[in-house]
């Protein structure tokens, strides 16, 4: 195993599977992606100077990489998406998980309901996320990032970042209602 040459390859190489999982997320698009991680790189090695040595380099990078994509294509994003959220009441799934004795006692029992799900087909409707909240999905369950980092890293206040994971988070109880369904959880 090599030893990174300087301070920046150090903490950029741990980085890049996940930013190229980010990417491919952002753009559906293997060679725009890792166009995407290459740029981000580039602008985050140029940039390097203005790193706060110990503040959260993640958080640091993937706002450099959310930024070369709102950047790059921001003139192919949809306009006017329009969301119903009426047709996804609240905690849909796991009530319905929950009245069929499908979750036990646990700490997850989200986690324990998607694990039981094919995750293909959980990528696919993360994927068919309006952009502002795939973007925001990705950067929390992908990649982990805290709220505060998300926020940071899109250039958008806490409170919007909740919005849109929460927003998120009903479209995709909406689209993964057949899923469940399938499984036995849905009626």
């Amino acid at each position: 195993m090599s030893v990174a040459a300087d301070p920046f390859e150090g903490l950029l190489l741990p980085l890049l599977g996940g930013a190229y999982r980010t990417a491919l997320r952002l753009t559906r698009n293997p060679a725009d992606a890792e166009d995407l991680v290459q740029e981000a790189a580039l602008l985050a090695s140029r940039g390097f100077r203005s790193f706060q040595a110990g503040t959260n380099f993640k958080a640091w990078f993937f706002r450099i990489l959310t930024n070369a994509y709102f950047s790059k294509y921001r003139q192919e994003r949809r306009r006017g998406v329009s969301v119903s959220l009426e047709d996804a009441p609240e905690l849909y799934l796991y009530t319905q998980a929950t009245a069929r004795g499908l979750l036990g006692q646990s700490d997850d029992p989200v986690g324990d309901l998607i694990g039981n799900l094919d995750s293909e087909q959980i990528i696919a409707a993360v994927d068919s996320l309006p952009e502002e909240y795939r973007v925001a999905a990705t950067l929390y369950f992908v990649n982990d990032l805290t709220y505060e980092d998300i926020a940071g890293s899109l250039g958008i206040p806490i409170g919007t970042v909740r919005s849109r994971l929460h927003r998120g988070r009903r479209m995709l109880q909406r689209a993964l209602g057949q899923l469940a369904q399938d499984h036995g959880i849905g009626q």
